[in-house]
């Protein structure tokens, strides 16, 4: 588990079936993996596919869940190994979300996870989501 904000992580499978006390909701995003939710606390799951270009739709849906979480409360994204789709849908957030550029996301994932490795085509898809949040 790496922190990334002070209300953002990022994590594991194993993080997400067992997270520390102080995360208060979890966006899993293991396609390949089901998982019970964690007791007490917030549980979503988008399933995305590892290694592939993620569905903007499904990005749009996890900017929005973290949208709704992340300001006010702990919030940990996980996916199998915790360096590919996690980083990515925290970078995704953190430029639709807070106005971040990609590259300065991207750095500072990499900087907090090592090892982060972002989807393909992610910046492209970043942006389709841009303008699928202006366009309501």
């Amino acid at each position: 588990m790496h922190h990334v904000t002070d209300s953002l992580l990022v994590g594991n499978v194993e993080d997400a079936k067992n997270p520390p006390s102080f995360v208060e909701g979890v966006l899993f995003l293991a396609k390949e993996h089901d998982i019970p939710p964690p007791d007490g606390i917030l549980f979503a799951k988008i399933p995305l596919v590892e290694f592939g270009q993620a569905d903007p739709q499904q990005v749009y849906e996890a900017v929005a869940w973290l949208e709704r979480h992340a300001p006010k409360k702990k919030v940990m994204v996980c996916c199998r190994a915790g360096m590919g789709r996690s980083v990515s849908m925290v970078i995704a957030y953190l430029c639709c979300a807070q106005g971040m550029d990609y590259s300065e996301a991207v750095q500072l994932l990499r900087s907090r996870r090592p090892g982060a490795t972002p989807l393909p085509n992610l910046d492209a898809t970043i942006q389709q989501v841009i303008r699928m949040r202006q366009n309501g």
